[in-house]
């Protein structure tokens, strides 16, 4: 899969409906992983659709909550964005607020990792560094089991996403985890531009 639309111009819509810092990091960070994931997983050569997904998925989030996942189509065609494009992004929010279903691998990864990388960025908000470089996976394990910390970030989801993949959770955990490892600094270089 490949995708007309440049990771500057997907930036740029996501800045154009998404203010919040909060809510553009979290785009860059899903991006990153995502770049990170087809690379590891032998789909390099759709690194950029993969990444381009990343960055647009919560396109439609902060100023259409109640609509999320499904005002996404009108905001992506407005660059656009393949049908492709448009489905990976929606099915993210499978069964949660949208009945599109993850279909390639992909999507499943991104379904997969979306509230990871939430929970991760918050688990490394609580270490004295700020960061993920010195976060070993038995941490992160403990803040998966803790229902309480990062509540906001479903397991149930994070769960569900490992069994699309088919990976055990302790896998995907790990992946993740060395997937934001790898990609932190260059996350915080482009927020910061």
């Amino acid at each position: 899969m490949q995708t007309k639309i440049t990771k500057q111009q997907a930036w740029e819509h996501l800045k154009k409906y998404n203010k919040e810092e909060f809510h553009q990091l979290h785009g860059l960070t899903v991006a990153a992983v995502m770049r990170w994931y087809a690379d590891k997983l032998g789909y390099g050569a759709e690194a950029d659709f993969w990444e381009i997904v990343g960055l647009l998925h919560d396109i439609d989030f902060e100023k259409y909550p109640e609509e999320h996942c499904k005002k996404a189509p009108e905001l992506l065609a407005e660059i656009g964005a393949e049908d492709e494009l448009i489905h990976a992004v929606c099915s993210h929010g499978y069964g949660i607020c949208v009945d599109i279903k993850p279909e390639h691998q992909m999507e499943k990864v991104l379904f997969a990792s979306d509230e990871l990388t939430g929970l991760i960025g918050a688990a490394a908000l609580m270490r004295p560094s700020k960061s993920v470089q010195d976060m070993p996976l038995k941490s992160l394990k403990k803040k998966f089991k803790d229902k309480k910390f990062a509540a906001g970030c479903s397991r149930d989801i994070i769960n569900q996403g490992a069994e699309m993949l088919r990976w055990p959770i302790e896998e995907l955990l790990d992946k993740t985890l060395d997937a934001m490892k790898a990609e932190e600094e260059k996350i915080h270089m482009e927020i910061n531009k």
